[in-house]
């Protein structure tokens, strides 16, 4: 009788920002001029799981596109990225499309999924290693925004590797996309690399229909990290009362994800009183969209090189491959 593979059993290294950072951030985010929530926040295990079910609605055609190419061009992508990396994914969320790479990678020496969603990662990891028995994974619970702490047991690999898919890099203004790309590479070093999915410009239709789904998933997504903050932050949203609004804005190239205010009303975060007027939104996200030169001179201000692309036959998205400048 064949003995079934051994499950690991993952340990799940938890570097969470403390509370009162995480409070900090908000309140100062709420107090500026446009009242802003970054989108880390989204991301409890609620939230981690309407992203998932956005993935695969018809509007959303980011993740299905995205994955269409890591299945075509895996082979090419795993190539470039080498036997005996480590694989550090930022914003793992549930690992899927970073299964089309494992599948032809039997020799990457290990894989640190990182993310914020502390109880949905620790299911994801454990999930990923009863598939992968053969393979380390270590996950970090971390914003990965700022700089972390990879395991100690990755010193030793040959090289390291960025996974960044989804066009998470979107979400993030011109200074605070080039810094963390900055981080990145300093995270993989001068050997490394890093394979990065970026979302195209395309028309406006399509681009909006993405955000605003006929089944208002994106509209629960949005509306849940004000119910995230009522539950974590001693907040008093009464979330009927804020809109979801996804307007494309042509200036900046962006979808801009807004909780519009239906009225004039107080509500109260972790002990401070904030005034809305009707009308007034509070900025939750943006999401860029790039050209090719755009996203070549935003990896070069960072210090990388982009020395590869692979793109899906209508050109709706792209998967990159950089490596330090020297």
């Amino acid at each position: 009788m064949m003995t079934p593979p051994h499950s690991n059993q993952v340990v799940l290294r938890d570097r969470t920002p403390a509370h009162d950072q995480r409070v900090a951030e908000i309140l100062e985010g709420l107090g500026e001029r446009q009242k802003r929530i970054p989108p880390k926040y989204f991301y409890d295990e609620r939230g981690s799981r309407l992203f998932d079910e956005i993935c695969e609605l018809p509007e959303y055609y980011l993740t299905r596109t995205e994955t269409a190419i890591l299945a075509a061009q895996g082979a090419e992508i795993a190539a470039a990225i080498g036997s005996d990396a480590l694989l550090i994914e930022y914003g793992s969320g549930s690992s899927v499309k970073t299964r089309l790479l494992l599948d032809r990678m039997p020799q990457l020496a290990a894989y640190v999924p990182v993310d914020i969603s502390r109880s949905y990662l620790a299911a994801c990891a454990q999930a990923l290693a009863n598939d992968y028995p053969r393979l380390r994974v270590l996950p970090v619970c971390a914003d990965f925004t700022q700089p972390f702490r990879l395991p100690a047991e990755v010193r030793e690999v040959r090289r390291r590797v960025a996974f960044f898919p989804g066009s998470t890099l979107g979400n993030f203004a011109h200074a605070e996309a080039v810094a963390l790309l900055a981080q990145m590479r300093s995270a993989v070093g001068p050997e490394g690399g890093a394979v990065i999915g970026t979302d195209r410009v395309k028309p406006v239709e399509v681009i909006e229909a993405a955000y605003n789904d006929a089944r208002r998933v994106t509209a629960a997504f949005n509306h849940n990290v004000l119910v995230r903050l009522n539950r974590e932050f001693d907040a008093d949203f009464r979330v009927e009362d804020f809109v979801h609004q996804a307007p494309w804005i042509e200036a900046q190239q962006r979808i801009e994800m807004r909780l519009v205010s239906r009225q004039p009303q107080s509500v109260r975060v972790a002990g401070e009183r904030f005034e809305f007027a009707a009308g007034e939104y509070i900025l939750t996200e943006c999401c860029h969209k790039f050209t090719p030169p755009r996203i070549a001179a935003l990896a070069a201000e960072a210090g990388w090189t982009i020395r590869r692309t692979w793109s899906d036959p209508a050109l709706l998205f792209d998967v990159h491959y950089l490596e330090p400048r020297p």
